[in-house]
Parts: structure tokens; sequence; C-alpha cells
């Protein structure tokens, strides 16, 4: 199935038709489109379908590969959109965390200050930016471990630059990337000694229930559209 040339729905589709969209579904995980239930879920009603109109609902609410999807508009935010200008300015609620041996989480509807500094020694850290507002357009978060391990979580539409490196450790980067118009922009420094920094889009927690519900019930819709036919053919 080509995303070119349309398909009758009734056409039986084909290994590699299975297998792109299986590939979609892959790349939508690593975007944080999709949680592993999720991806399991559909993965499975992929290798089972027959037809192209079985296979189309699959990864109807995805973008196509390469796609940039914009979530911002001229004007007032709409549902599923980000207001940015909202969300930048006001005064910062933390400008750092620290562990040793233990952890620390910043992550809700917290203001990061224009430079947030992380360190982990034999500890972890979890910097969360879905929902958080932030004190200048421009922000520095700079990530410290010895031996502990720090993730940060941004959204897909924020503008994101990783610059950190691993010294008998990782700085993953899977972030890097423009943003929407008016995203704040956000780069990450720092380095990991004998341990690891994390750096990945997630879609926040609300977004992914919302794809959830519209999924489960596109699948209701799937199973009483064959279950007519079967009556009918019947």
């Amino acid at each position: 199935m080509t995303d070119e040339q349309p398909h009758l729905p009734d056409l039986r589709a084909a290994d590699a038709d299975r297998e792109r969209v299986a590939e979609r579904l892959r790349d939508a995980v690593a975007e944080g489109r999709l949680d592993m239930e999720e991806f399991e879920e559909r993965l499975d009603a992929t290798y089972k379908a027959r037809t192209y109109g079985e296979l189309e609902p699959i990864t109807r609410d995805l973008p196509a590969v390469g796609t940039k999807v914009s979530m911002v508009k001229a004007g007032a935010a709409g549902e599923g959109e980000i207001d940015w200008p909202s969300r930048i300015g006001g005064e910062a609620t933390s400008a750092g965390g620290f562990a040793f041996w233990s952890g620390f989480m910043r992550k809700g509807t917290w203001t990061v200050g224009s430079r947030f500094t992380a360190f982990a020694l034999m500890g972890g850290g979890e910097i969360d930016l879905r929902e958080a507002r932030f004190a200048d357009r421009d922000v520095e978060i700079r990530c410290f471990t010895i031996m502990g391990g720090l993730q940060v979580t941004v959204p897909p539409e924020l503008d994101v630059r990783v610059k950190g490196f691993g010294i008998m450790g990782g700085f993953e980067d899977k972030a890097t990337g423009e943003g929407t118009p008016g995203s704040p922009r956000v780069t990450v420094t720092g380095f990991a000694l004998m341990g690891g920094v994390g750096v990945d889009r997630k879609l926040p927690r609300a977004e992914r229930l919302r794809i959830k519900e519209e999924r489960r019930r596109e699948k209701l819709e799937r199973r009483e559209l064959h279950m007519r036919r079967r009556e009918e053919r019947d």
C-alpha cells in the first residue's frame, strides 16, 4: 500500500503492504506517538489484515513518514495544539535538581528557568518538559551524571538541540530537531561519566489517552463494519 496511489478497500493487500504499515508503527513508537501496548495491538492487526480497507485505519491518526506536523496555528490554540506564547515567561519554579544515592523529578506544570542544572551521583533524575512552562524562550538544560542516570523528556513540538557527551557512559539523543512556530529553544548539554543521559520526545499522557480512545472507537467501527459485511454475504 503506497501513499501516492489509493486502493479500493476490498482489494487484497500484499506482504510488502503489511510490512510498510509495520514500519510506520515502529517509527511512531520511536517518536512517542504510540506506547508499547498500542504498538503491539496495531502490529497484530497489521499482520492479520487481508485487505487495504483493514490496513488503512491502523495508521489513520499517524503522520506520513518524514512529515513535520505543526500543532500551532495563528490565533488561539485549539484542542490538541500548544499555545506557546501562554507558556513562555514568568518566574522559574526550579533551577536545578540533585541526586546522591537518591532521585529527583521535575514534571507537570512546573516552570523551568533559562538555565537548569541537573546532577546525579549514583542516583537518578527525571526532567519532563511536556507540560512545563518556560521562563525564557531560550533554555539551557545542563545534565551531569557520575555512575547515575538522567532522563529528559520533551514534547514532539519543542525545538531541541542535544550537545552532551559520554565518558565510559552514554548521552543518548532521540530528540534533536526543530519545533513548531513559537516554540522555546531548548539546548541540552553536559556529560555522563560511567552513567547515562537520555533525551526523548514523547506525547503528553492526555494526548496519548485521546489517541488511544480514538483507536478504540475505530476498532469498534471496523468490527461492526466487518459484521455487517458478513451478514450481507450470508
